[in-house]
């Protein structure tokens, strides 16, 4: 228990956290809604995953993206 209590109080640790989730929901916010994809927008902008949803919704579509080309 005092392992996660030390990692949630160091900010080493949750402030990149922070910043990697930010920047990887405000790409996949912008590219969703660029697209008119509103469900994934709107999951996007409701679900909290700690940047694990917009980096699906990225790499789906890089995914994507590499098949029409």
């Amino acid at each position: 228990m005092q392992t996660i209590q030390s990692i949630t109080q160091n900010p080493y640790i949750w402030i990149p956290l922070l910043l990697v989730d930010l920047t990887l929901r405000g790409l996949a916010l912008w590219k969703s809604s660029r697209k008119g994809e509103k469900y994934w927008f709107v999951a996007l902008l409701v679900v909290n995953s700690v940047g694990i949803l917009p980096l699906i919704y990225l790499l789906i579509q890089r995914y994507k993206e590499g098949k029409k080309a």
